[in-house]
């Protein structure tokens, strides 16, 4: 894909789920990728990516990591940011911990891995930004109050550093994924039966205020990876600032 061959990317949460996929799918159009997880193995990987450990919410650990793949791998031109938790539960019942882990995962380490590597691409006048985020930042979800208000704030400030950095030719998105099938969201379903919790997923939830997904399939996480390989490659060179949904219709749009 235009763009992507020979470039560096640097993805978060890579360990598993939609940031393994997006490794895999851009090592598979030729990029050079680093996958930085807190639990990242000591390999890379049937993606072939190398490996960096790596807390998204700690400032310092970014800057350290982002200099260490800038000296090993290169310049970095493409950050993907999938690094993210999920706690959910009645607002009334959120202790201050979940709250402020949510958006430390969430919001600050988005800021924190944006800002280090702006910080380099700006001399250089290029590159790509993708963040993933969530429809349940446009649509409220009962139980996700932390997790929406958290992917909300990633995605305003993506669109404002994509504001920020358009004059140095610097594109930044939003991939909002619906669900997906993943770990984060299997682990939605641990006290009910799985067959039960697919079917609310595909045809809706009344009591939880959830519409189905009219496309009729619960994603896969390469759905989202492609999705990300667009934006990052140079056949999406004059979008940004975008936020662009992949939830088979399940917000209606909204």
């Amino acid at each position: 894909m235009d763009g992507i061959e020979g470039r560096i990317a640097l993805v978060t949460g890579a360990g598993r789920g939609i940031g393994a996929a997006v490794c895999e799918a851009l090592t598979s159009a030729g990029a050079k990728v680093a996958a930085a997880d807190l639990r990242i193995g000591e390999q890379g990987g049937s993606s072939g990516a190398v490996p960096y450990p790596l807390d998204v919410r700690d400032p310092h650990a970014v800057d350290e990591v982002v200099t260490a793949v800038e000296r090993d791998l290169g310049p970095i031109g493409i950050l993907v940011n999938v690094a993210g938790v999920l706690r959910p539960g009645p607002v009334v019942e959120t202790g201050d911990d979940a709250w402020q882990q949510t958006f430390a995962v969430n919001a600050d380490g988005v800021f924190h891995t944006c800002r280090a590597v702006a910080r380099r691409m700006l001399p250089r006048r290029a590159g790509a930004i993708v963040t993933v985020g969530s429809n349940a930042a446009s649509v409220p979800r009962v139980n996700m109050a932390a997790y929406a208000a958290s992917k909300a704030a990633a995605t305003m400030f993506t669109r404002c550093l994509g504001l920020e950095l358009g004059p140095y030719g610097i594109r930044c998105n939003t991939v909002s994924p619906g669900s997906t099938d993943t770990p984060m969201l299997r682990a939605l379903w641990d006290d009910r039966d799985p067959a039960d919790a697919w079917s609310a997923t595909l045809h809706g939830d009344p009591a939880a205020f959830r519409t189905g997904i009219p496309l009729g399939r619960i994603a896969e996480p390469r759905d989202i990876a492609d999705a990300v390989l667009f934006l990052a490659s140079d056949r999406a060179r004059h979008i940004t600032m975008h936020d662009l949904l992949v939830d088979g219709g399940a917000t209606l749009r909204a």
